[in-house]
C-alpha cells in the first residue's frame, strides 16, 4: 500500500511534554541562539548570551543559571512546536503522507536553519552527562510521537507499534538530525545524497504502511 492511502482513525493520545518555557525565556531563547550557534557550546560563555539577549549578567542568570538549563528550556521549546506539528498529523486523512511531508520539511533551507546549533549540542551531549540526557529524552520523546502515528495506521496497541517499529522511529530522528548537522558543516547536501535519504524515507513508511495488524 502507498504511504499516501492512509485513511483517519482515532489515534492513541500523544506522550505529554514538559511545559514550553514562559514568553520571556521564549524572546531570550530566540536571541541568543545564533550566538550559541556560531561561538559554540563550550566558546559561549554567560557573559556572551547576556549580551545577546540584551540583559546583565547577572538578570541573564535568573531564566537560566547554567548552559545545560539553556539546552534544557531549547529542548522543551522545540519539543513542544514538534508536539502541535504531531497534532496535526493525528487528525489528519492521510497521516503517513502528511508525516512524509513534515519530515522532508526538515531538509529545506528553513528547516536546516539550526543545523549548527543542534551540531553543538550534539558535541556538548558527549562531554556533558546533562546535556546527553536532555537531548536523549528529547529523542526519545520524538520516537514515541512516531510510535503514535505508526500504532493507528497498522491498528497496533501502542505498546506492540513501540515495540516493532521502534528501530524505524530511531533512523527517521536520524536522518533528520544527521542531515541538518551535515548541512551546517558542509552546506546544502547533493541532489544524489537528497534522493538517497528520501529513498530511505519511503522505504520504512511503506514498510509501516504494509504491516497492517491481522483481523
Amino acid at each position: 500500500m502507498n504511504v499516501h492511502s492512509q485513511s483517519r482513525r482515532t489515534m492513541p493520545p500523544l506522550p505529554q511534554t514538559a511545559p514550553a518555557p514562559e514568553d520571556r525565556s521564549l524572546e531570550i531563547l530566540g536571541s541568543i541562539r545564533q550566538a550559541f550557534a556560531e561561538k559554540g557550546f563550550d566558546g559561549a560563555s554567560m557573559q556572551d548570551l547576556a549580551r545577546a539577549a540584551g540583559m546583565s549578567v547577572g538578570n541573564f542568570y535568573r531564566y537560566f543559571p547554567s548552559k545545560a538549563a539553556i539546552v534544557e528550556a531549547m529542548c522543551s521549546y522545540d519539543l513542544a512546536e514538534i508536539q502541535a506539528d504531531f497534532a496535526e498529523i493525528q487528525t489528519s486523512d492521510q497521516p503517513m503522507a502528511c508525516l512524509r511531508d513534515r519530515i522532508l520539511a526538515h531538509f529545506d533551507e528553513e528547516g536546516m536553519k539550526d543545523g549548527q546549533l543542534w551540531a553543538e549540542i550534539t558535541a556538548a551531549a558527549i562531554r556533558k552527562p546533562e546535556i546527553g540526557s536532555a537531548a536523549r529524552q528529547m529523542e526519545e520523546t520524538i520516537t514515541r510521537f512516531l510510535c503514535a502515528i505508526f500504532a493507528n495506521v497498522t491498528r497496533r496497541s501502542m505498546e506492540d507499534a513501540c515495540r516493532r517499529y521502534e528501530g524505524q522511529c530511531q533512523m527517521l530522528v536520524m536522518l533528520v538530525k544527521a542531515m541538518a548537522m551535515r548541512t551546517a558543516q558542509c552546506g546544502p547536501a547533493t541532489p544524489a545524497l537528497a534522493a538517497q535519504v528520501v529513498a530511505v524515507i519511503d522505504r520504512i513508511l511503506t514498510e509501516i504502511s504494509n504491516d497492517k495488524a491481522e483481523g
